[in-house]
């Protein structure tokens, strides 16, 4: 009843303030598989959905404000995706992938967006893991590789001296901790997604693959910003 009561508050046009106290209440109780049976339906997905701004296909992120609801609200979702077999199904009636590629382009844009670009990897990653429908969706139909590779390059600031060779900068300062926190969400995506992709048959697959290697390559040669996490990146 309090997840339900909350989601109610949240469907209403409610304060920023407001709304975040109420998803951070949410995402805490979200970690209990026995709480969200009752709320994992479609309309409360859609409400989290819509909070996240993945409704909106043309709008742009432009209100700064915003952006603690929305990496509030896609933390929710992370949370009931990865809890809910219910709610996992309901990512594929719903197009929850799509939507998160597209959003994922609008970050492209905005510099203040690092969270969001994050946990909208993140989720992408769960997608990819835990619903095979959706990893050949994004793989087939949304030129996922694509979209996942250009985020790990933005998120490691890769510079080009040829097609498919990176500038190698020795000097060049760690990333830092939202750097490299995107660059692995984008790295456990990408491995779900070309997991099946032994057999390459095109041109531009060839291209796309060849393009990711250089990438790969140049995250080899970069360091976080501790021991652990340059670790956990390579």
């Amino acid at each position: 009843k309090l997840c339900e009561g909350i989601l109610n508050i949240l469907e209403k046009d409610t304060k920023t303030s407001c709304q975040v106290a109420c998803l951070e209440a949410l995402r805490i109780l979200s970690r209990d598989k026995k709480v969200l049976v009752p709320v994992t339906t479609k309309r409360n997905m859609q409400i989290l959905m819509r909070l996240a701004k993945l409704d909106t296909v043309e709008e742009p992120l432009e209100r700064v404000s915003e952006f603690p609801v929305i990496v509030e609200a896609l933390k929710c979702l992370c949370n009931i995706i990865f809890n809910s077999a219910v709610a996992q199904k309901l990512s594929l009636e719903l197009n929850l992938a799509a939507m998160l590629c597209n959003l994922l382009e609008k970050c492209k844009d905005q510099q203040l967006a690092g969270d969001i670009k994050c946990f909208d990897l993140r989720l992408l990653f769960l997608l990819s893991l835990l619903h095979t429908d959706i990893r050949s969706q994004l793989r087939q139909e949304l030129q996922g590789v694509q979209v996942l590779t250009q985020a790990l390059e933005s998120s490691l600031s890769v510079r080009w001296t040829e097609e498919y060779k990176a500038a190698e900068d020795r000097d060049r300062p760690p990333l830092s901790l939202q750097e490299t926190d995107c660059a692995i969400e984008a790295l456990k995506a990408l491995f779900n997604v070309t997991l099946d992709s032994w057999n390459v048959h095109s041109e531009n697959e060839s291209h796309q693959f060849r393009y990711m290697a250089a990438i790969l390559r140049h995250c080899l040669l970069t360091t976080g910003p501790t021991e652990d996490k340059t670790e956990e990146l390579h």
